[in-house]
């Protein structure tokens, strides 16, 4: 591992096609010099590479222009580290359905007292301990850009370690956090402890992203990036989202599919922030 950290000019993967993975971002320069609606789709095709194993996540990277992939796994805890010469990406891999750690992870909705202030989801804390330990080594005098992003379980896993570094007298400071489905990571004291600017995409009727209940004391943090029942970014106020939510659903099941489980593929996050990041480009 330490010597492919070290080789940063090892060579992108010249032909797409030797990768099943359509990939639509590459890295060239400083993440920060990219949009918002750039970086989002950056992070979100990086949050669906997580859910390779680590070969295929190596060359997908590689592809992208992040020649260093480094893979952690602890008792089914996952995530990778990915380096080129300007910045570095920690990405926590998302809930697997064949996973027994991550449905327990999932469904642990105790809360306990969190490191950096107020209550975090005990499950979704454990996880995060458990990949720590072999992440945080790499975050010491790190010297580039550091960045969080995650999908579903992964994006409760990426707030969780991207606090946790942001308050330690031994990691990089985070820049920013970009979650995509995430689902409620702890109470009002915890998400408003660290101020770190976290962009936190919600598609229409994604149910994970309103769990665990609000009458269990969790609450959401960031900037809500809401992605309405067409797929485009919108503002929309409370009345106007349970409207848009309820027509997303009732065309769900015109097309025989349940909105609520459909909207939360990272497939579709990735889709709809290409259309989004087309548009803007082609004005």
């Amino acid at each position: 591992m330490s010597e492919s950290r070290n080789n940063l000019s090892a060579q992108l993967i010249q032909d797409p096609n030797e990768f099943p993975l359509i990939l639509h971002s590459r890295v060239n320069e400083p993440i920060s010099n990219l949009s918002l609606l750039r970086k989002s789709l950056l992070f979100a095709e990086l949050s669906m590479i997580a859910y390779n194993d680590s070969n295929e996540a190596q060359r997908a990277v590689n592809l992208i222009g992040f020649p260093v992939s480094i893979f952690f796994d602890y008792d089914g805890a996952q995530g990778f580290f990915f380096e080129n010469n300007h910045d570095a990406v920690i990405v926590c891999r998302g809930t697997e359905p064949n996973e027994w750690n991550d449905i327990h992870a999932d469904a642990n909705l105790g809360t306990v007292l969190a490191e950096t202030a107020g209550r975090v989801h005990r499950g979704f804390k454990q996880e995060a301990d458990d990949i720590w330990p072999m992440m945080e080594k790499h975050l010491i005098d790190l010297g580039k850009t550091l960045w969080f992003t995650g999908h579903s379980l992964g994006a409760a896993m990426a707030t969780v370690c991207a606090y946790r570094c942001h308050v330690s007298n031994k990691c990089a400071n985070p820049a920013e956090l970009y979650t995509y489905g995430s689902p409620r990571v702890g109470n009002k004291r915890y998400v408003n402890f660290v101020r770190l600017k976290h962009y936190r995409w919600v598609n229409n009727n994604d149910i994970v992203t309103r769990v665990p209940p609000v009458w269990l004391g969790y609450r959401h943090t960031g900037i809500e990036m809401y992605l309405n029942r067409n797929g485009a970014l919108r503002t929309l106020d409370y009345t106007s989202k349970r409207l848009d939510r309820w027509h997303g659903f009732l065309r769900g099941i015109r097309k025989f599919r349940i909105d609520h489980f459909s909207d939360h593929s990272i497939h579709e996050y990735v889709n709809h922030i290409l259309t989004a990041v087309q548009k803007d480009e082609n004005k």
